[in-house]
């Protein structure tokens, strides 16, 4: 559910959208940020990459 919230409020209802085309191609790129870049507290303030980058140099 957390992701659902956080969709609507960091990204549908802050854009409108000139087509379902365009919408999609956004929604893709908001996806890609949330699980690669979007700073997590959970990871200990770090992104999902930094926090998989962190793991692999301490193993």
């Amino acid at each position: 559910e957390n992701f659902f919230g956080l969709l609507k409020s960091e990204f549908f209802y802050l854009q409108e959208f000139e087509s379902v085309e365009e919408f999609i191609r956004e929604l893709d790129k908001y996806i890609d940020y949330y699980n690669n870049e979007r700073i997590k507290v959970g990871l200990n303030g770090l992104s999902p990459v930094q926090f998989k980058y962190q793991l692999h140099s301490i193993t």
